[in-house]
């Protein structure tokens, strides 16, 4: 008896063992699910060392001089720019098709208004400005009080501003030589700031302080607060005293107004203004907030994550350019970063509930 009773405790303290360590074990997934659910942006950073560091060893001190470092950041300006419009509306559990059309729209105004009407080039862009604020407002506008799935909403708006680039442009290009000589504002975010072997554009600066800005704003402010809990859960936020239609709408309309920019900035970047340009950047702005730990869900992630997501692609581009590796590489491992956001952010939401 003695023997058995022994036996049998010893297998008890085995169990207990055995289920003190898979609880400890399950504490430690939901601890680790809680600072990924608190800091979306840390996964992509890592990915982004990872990646700066494997293409340093492999590519050597050509890839990490300033001049590299800086001429990837000059490449994903206009994305990013474009990026942090995208993160705002899928912030809210909403997708903006339109953001790259608008942004090409605007700079094709900023250029017509200034060349073909005469209008001084200020209120040019001031115009094209604007322009990106209406086509935005129209798209909150409809999300918000006619309950169009946002989806729908702006694919359509895609292609009737796409349509009106092309009709209005004529898919004329102004040339960089007369904006240069004419009308240089045109071409502010294309003159550069030189720090050693560092060079910066107008551009590369306005991203970062928008970033900047609107993390501060999404963190800090009532009104960041509403834009994710009208992602999390818009009854929830209606409940709680959310305005959740005013919010939808402004987010709509901000992001139609830095898509503006970004056409500002795209006209700095080529020199000309060009209709064919920018067509790509809602998918590349989708990428760089999906691979930015950014929740198509909503209600989670943040504009420095989507960031680091742009600099990703930036990376792997231009590491692979010098590794003289086929393009076709690059998209490849885009698409599998962008397959393995997605399971991480449907890992982190179930293990947080």
């Amino acid at each position: 008896m003695t023997e058995t009773s022994g036996a049998v405790d010893t297998n008890l303290r085995k169990q207990e063992t055995v289920a003190e360590f898979s609880k400890d074990h399950e504490n430690a997934l939901t601890r680790l699910a809680n600072f990924l659910q608190a800091t979306p942006a840390a996964i992509p950073l890592i990915v982004l060392l990872a990646a700066t560091s494997i293409f340093g060893l492999l590519i050597g001190d050509r890839f990490f001089s300033p001049f590299a470092l800086t001429l990837i950041l000059q490449q994903v300006a206009i994305v990013g720019i474009v990026a942090v419009a995208q993160s705002l509306v899928v912030l809210t559990a909403g997708i903006d098709l339109s953001v790259g059309a608008i942004a090409v729209l605007s700079s094709v105004i900023m250029g017509k208004f200034t060349f073909d009407l005469g209008v001084p080039p200020e209120l040019a862009v001031l115009s094209g400005l604007l322009c990106g604020l209406f086509f935005g407002t129209v798209n909150g506008l409809l999300v918000a009080f006619v309950k169009l799935p946002p989806f729908i909403v702006t694919l359509g708006m895609w292609q009737i501003v796409l349509a009106a680039n092309f009709l209005y442009s004529g898919s004329v290009v102004i040339r960089s030589q007369v904006i240069a000589e004419q009308a240089p504002i045109l071409q502010f975010f294309g003159d550069t700031v030189d720090l050693g072997d560092a060079v910066f554009t107008y551009g590369v600066i306005f991203l970062l302080l928008l970033v900047a800005v609107m993390t501060y704003v999404l963190s800090q402010t009532a009104w960041g607060r509403h834009v994710y809990a009208v992602g999390d859960d818009p009854e929830a936020a209606e409940l709680s005293g959310v305005n959740v239609r005013a919010t939808l709408v402004s987010v709509y309309a901000l992001a139609g107004l830095i898509c503006a920019f970004a056409g500002w900035a795209l006209i700095g970047r080529l020199g000309s203004v060009s209709p064919q340009a920018g067509q790509l950047a809602n998918i590349e702005s989708i990428t760089a907030v999906v691979i930015g730990g950014i929740s198509l869900f909503g209600g989670r992630g943040s504009v420095a994550g989507t960031l680091f997501g742009a600099l990703i692609v930036g990376v792997f581009t231009l590491g692979l350019r010098l590794l003289g590796a086929d393009v076709q590489w690059t998209y490849l491992l885009i698409g599998g970063l962008i397959i393995f956001a997605v399971t991480v952010d449907q890992s982190i939401r179930k293990a947080s509930l």
